[in-house]
Formats: C-alpha cells, structure tokens, sequence
C-alpha cells in the first residue's frame, strides 16, 4: 500500500509539469496526444464496470504513464518548469 500511495505523491507532482508543457510554446507535437489518451485511459468505463481493475488503473498505471511523459519531455520544457517554481 505504501507503494501505491508513493506512486500517486510522483503523479502529484507530475501533473503541474504536464499542464505547464501542454501550455508551453516548444511543447513537442505528441504532447497533446498522449495527454489525451492519460485522461481517456483514466476515465474509461472499465473502471467503473471493473471496479477492481479500475482501482489497479488509477493506482498504479496512471502514475507510470504520467512519469514517463514527464521523462520523455524536452530537457528546456522541464528547465523552465523549475525556474518558474524558484521564482515564486
């Protein structure tokens, strides 16, 4: 359980960047997709006629698929995400 729950800190975390990189002008064109499919994926009906798999969805492979497009970001999108968050 604690696993689960450190997953879902990451994707706390990850979530901001996302929607700062969507946002961002250099954002890279699968950006907007990707997202996309996260959100559709969250959401699907599964969850809600499956409520077991729809709990191991939202707790474990939603949080694994948001970090790895905070990885597969570019290095100046993720850059200028944390400068933002300095000079607050």
């Amino acid at each position: 359980m604690f696993r689960l729950l450190r997953l879902w800190r990451f994707a706390a975390k990850d979530i901001p960047l996302l929607w700062f990189a969507l946002r961002h002008p250099a954002r890279p064109a699968w950006l907007w997709p990707a997202a996309l499919f996260v959100v559709v994926y969250a959401l699907e009906p599964a969850n809600f006629a499956i409520p077991a798999l729809g709990a191991v969805d939202d707790l474990v492979v939603v949080p694994l698929i948001l970090q790895l497009l905070v990885r597969m970001l570019p290095a100046e999108i993720r850059a200028a995400f944390g400068r933002r968050l300095i000079t607050r």
